[in-house]
This record gives C-alpha cells, sequence and structure tokens, in this order.
C-alpha cells in the first residue's frame, strides 16, 4: 500500500482522496472491485453520478449536493489513477489542462478582451472552441474540421440532437422560425403514418427518429429546453396517473380491469379537479 492506515488519515482535502484511491488500487491489498474496473466499466457510474448531481440540484438538497459531488469527484480521481497506472496522466495533470483551458477561454477575465456581455461571452466562447478544434485536428493531421466536430456521441440522443441544431445553426443552416418548424412537423407526421402503414420496422423507427429530431427542433426555436419539457410531461403525467389510480381505489374499483373507455373517464375527471 503506497500509505498506510495512518498517514492516509492524517492527510485532508485532494491529497486523503487520492491517497485513498491509490490503497483502492494497490494490488494484493486493494480492493478486490476497485481493481477490476476499467475506464469501460466505470465510464456508465459517470454519468449515474452526474445525473444525481442534477436530481439534487433539481431538489433543491444542498445536503445531498455535496454527497453527490463528492461521489462525481471520485470519478475523476478513479480515472486518474487507473490512467497513471499505465503512465497515461496523473490527476494534476489533469487539474493543469482544465485549468489551462479556462484561461484560454475566458480572455475578458485573464487578458485584455472585452466581452463582458452574456451573449457576446458566448459567441467568443464558441469562437474560442472551434479555434481549439481546428487546432487538434491539424496536431493529428486528421480529416478538415467540420461545424459539428467535437459533439460527443455519447451524450443523450436528445441533447445531442439539440447541440447538432445549433451547431448547424451558427453556419446558417436553420429554420428562419418556429412556423417553418411546425409545418416541417406536419410533414413528418405523415411520412410517420406511411411508415407505420408500410409495417417496415426499420422505416417506422426512422421516421420517428425524424419526427422527435424535428421536436427538439421546435424547442430550440421556440426557446425551450426540450429535456425539461419532457420531464415537466413526465411528471404531469405521474400525477394523473396516480389519480386516476386513487379516484378507481375511492370507488373500490380495481383500476387494472377497468376497460380503456373507462380508465379514459378517470383520466378526463383527473384533468378537471387539477384544473381547478
Amino acid at each position: 500500500m503506497p500509505y498506510s492506515s495512518a498517514e492516509i488519515e492524517a492527510l485532508s482535502g485532494i491529497d486523503q482522496l487520492l491517497a485513498i484511491m491509490a490503497a483502492l488500487r494497490t494490488p494484493d491489498t486493494g480492493c478486490p472491485w476497485d481493481l477490476e474496473q476499467t475506464f469501460e466499466t466505470i465510464a456508465p457510474y459517470t454519468i449515474e453520478e452526474a445525473y444525481e448531481v442534477a436530481d439534487a440540484i433539481e431538489r433543491k438538497d444542498m445536503v445531498e449536493l455535496r454527497s453527490e459531488l463528492g461521489d462525481l469527484m471520485f470519478q475523476v480521481v478513479f480515472y486518474s489513477q487507473m490512467a497513471s497506472e499505465t503512465g497515461e496522466f496523473v490527476f494534476n495533470d489533469v487539474v493543469a489542462g482544465i485549468s489551462e483551458k479556462m484561461i484560454r477561454r475566458h480572455p475578458h477575465v485573464f487578458g485584455n478582451a472585452d466581452h463582458r456581455d452574456a451573449d457576446a461571452q458566448t459567441v467568443a466562447w464558441e469562437e474560442i472552441k472551434a479555434a481549439e478544434r481546428a487546432a487538434s485536428s491539424s496536431n493529428q493531421q486528421s480529416k478538415p474540421t467540420g461545424a459539428l466536430d467535437g459533439v460527443a456521441n455519447a451524450l443523450p440522443a436528445v441533447i445531442r440532437a439539440e447541440k447538432l441544431q445549433k451547431r448547424a445553426a451558427r453556419v446558417g443552416f436553420d429554420w428562419p422560425n418556429a412556423k417553418n418548424v411546425l409545418e416541417k412537423l406536419d410533414e413528418e407526421v405523415d411520412e410517420v403514418k406511411t411508415a407505420i402503414d408500410s409495417g417496415v420496422r426499420d422505416d417506422i423507427e426512422d421516421e420517428i427518429g425524424d419526427l422527435m429530431f424535428v421536436l427538439v427542433n421546435l424547442c430550440r426555436k421556440t426557446g425551450i429546453d426540450p429535456e425539461k419539457a419532457l420531464k415537466r410531461a413526465n411528471g404531469k403525467f405521474v400525477r394523473r396517473f396516480e389519480g386516476m389510480e386513487s379516484i378507481a381505489r375511492e370507488r373500490d374499483q380495481d383500476f387494472g380491469a377497468l376497460a380503456l373507455d373507462e380508465q379514459e373517464a378517470l383520466w378526463q375527471e383527473v384533468k378537471r379537479r387539477t384544473r381547478g
């Protein structure tokens, strides 16, 4: 073990956490579960922890947020420890990299640029990121950079769709207004209907995907966060569904045994009650 238990307890802050992680990954004396992990096996946990951070923020639970931020930080430490074992990089390299990036991307704070306006800073930020992508592409002697480069494939589909659309819009590939998107939405609905009539699963999936992509665009053009809108719809559905179940219990009815039109009647009743 790189450090004894007493030595670890004597440390504090990030030094203590790094020492704990090193101990967990020490062959023979470390934790069997931690020792068998790889970058690939840890990645899903990182995504889960990020969502748990977002959930604590949404619930305004600061005690839980502190805990979840610690869990998320531990993911970074875990990756850094695994990378150090193969000589790729160490935790301080990660810190140095993000520090350098933040200084470079905020010339209005750390340099002579003047972008105090939030909108102007957003434009400048994207220009700096584009320059970084171009430099990275040149250094790697890869294909020429494009407007959509750097939008991670692993992003949730709705988030990635919105990012792709924003990138395309910055080079002029965009509908003028929401009305044009609605017209495209009608077109996509007709194509979904045709695909369903055909019975070809791949065509149905393809057309429904197009429909969802246009819906994300409609959200973007109307200034609505698509993820937030869907979460709101999910919450509304849960409340109304639980309301239906509650009414059925009040009437000594088995909700699952009701006919669809009876369930629909309960749905409409819940909507009337909640509307008031």
